[in-house]
């Protein structure tokens, strides 16, 4: 008999896709059509119950704890509009602000946010600094006599800047770039004077991601999210549930992938048969599907420790590099099976192939998880201890 968890799972895997695959080139498109096409998904979603499964009933969601959505979040993600037409692609910012907000930031965000009314961003990345040093944020904001503030600098590769409503942005409030300390995160509403999205800047010709200024915006003292010079914890918070996240829907990309190529592999033919049946068609195969079965366990493993509320810097570090090598090598076997056809515009091969690769460094390099999780597990072996 199956379980509930095991329908509402093939729910929305069918939801996705029968209504959000057929979809995916107008929504790929951008522009007007491609909005009123996210509407129709969106009240459809919410019509049969998927809607904004992973948020706070407090904010209009229904609430599922983080270690039941794991398993959905797969399925979700098998297609990249997935979570905003099922209404879980706020979750990172709208949990955020209803955690570390103040009562206006709570009372007037969150729960719009959720239903889908306001879109934000996250802007931590500048042009002219390592992405994975957020101590040399450049960044500033100055405090005014009256308690606000006015944000002035750059920011890059921001996802969804050209059409958010919201924008948190990472700033120094205090000290000079390269100090430990005086990182505070201010949340900008992107009508604000002084606010401007730079350009598009297309990811393997792909967009999405955006460039952004501050010439002097103003930003209320009220908007300071958490509290001054408290910007990295609550960024860590986020980014290890981000990455899990990301990790889950690349699993649901990978898998979507592998099945399009046995799907390919069986029913292509040639003088010499089927393609499953050349040993090379099922090398590519096993090695996928051996990717896809070992990483799968290192993910759900990093999000039950998040789910439970432990320490999972390891888990997830070792979770987004093996998540990201997987999608990366099975969209590129699904590729080569498919020979030509895996490069054109009829499958979604080349977006999957395109998502591995440009996810080996966005939200972290590997090399960058690679030395952070060597690091803490040899911690544990220094001074002799076994």
């Amino acid at each position: 008999m199956q379980s509930q968890e095991d329908a509402l799972r093939d729910r929305v895997a069918e939801f996705v896709r029968t209504r959000v695959m057929p979809c995916e080139p107008v929504l790929d498109a951008g522009g007007p059509h491609a909005a009123a096409a996210l509407r129709e998904l969106q009240a459809q979603a919410r019509q049969e119950g998927l809607w904004a499964l992973p948020l706070p009933a407090e904010l209009g969601g229904q609430g599922l704890p983080f270690a039941r959505y794991a398993r959905l979040a797969e399925a979700e993600g098998a297609s990249d509009h997935g979570p905003a037409a099922l209404g879980s692609a706020s979750l990172l910012d709208a949990t955020m602000l209803w955690k570390h907000g103040g009562d206006r930031i709570r009372g007037r965000y969150p729960a719009r946010l959720a239903a889908g009314e306001l879109r934000a961003c996250y802007a931590m990345t500048e042009p002219d600094t390592p992405g994975t040093d957020p101590f040399a944020t450049a960044t500033r904001a100055e405090e005014q006599p009256d308690g606000s503030w006015r944000v002035s600098g750059r920011k890059w590769f921001v996802s969804g800047a050209g059409g958010a409503d919201l924008v948190t942005v990472l700033a120094r409030t205090d000290g000079e770039p390269g100090d430990r300390e005086g990182l505070s995160l201010l949340v900008v509403p992107t009508d604000s004077p002084g606010f401007h999205v730079v350009r598009e800047l297309p990811v393997l010709g792909a967009g999405g991601q955006w460039e952004i200024r501050f010439e002097g915006v103003g930003v209320d003292a009220d908007h300071l999210l958490g509290g001054r010079g408290q910007a990295l914890s609550i960024a860590a918070e986020r980014l290890r549930l981000g990455r899990t996240l990301r990790c889950l829907r690349w699993l649901g990309q990978a898998q979507r992938a592998f099945d399009l190529m046995c799907v390919r592999a069986c029913s292509r033919t040639g003088s010499r048969g089927a393609l499953a049946g050349h040993q090379l068609v099922q090398s590519h195969v096993f090695e996928a599907l051996l990717a896809l079965r070992t990483t799968r366990p290192l993910v759900h493993e990093a999000a039950a420790k998040i789910a439970a509320g432990l320490d999972a810097h390891v888990e997830v570090g070792l979770a987004k590099v093996a998540a990201a090598r997987m999608l990366q090598q099975v969209a590129d076997a699904a590729v080569q099976v498919h020979g030509a056809a895996g490069l054109g515009p009829d499958t979604p091969l080349p977006a999957l192939l395109r998502t591995g690769r440009a996810a080996r460094i966005l939200d972290g390099p590997d090399e960058l998880h690679v030395t952070s999780v060597a690091r803490r597990v040899l911690r544990a072996y220094e001074g002799g201890a076994t």
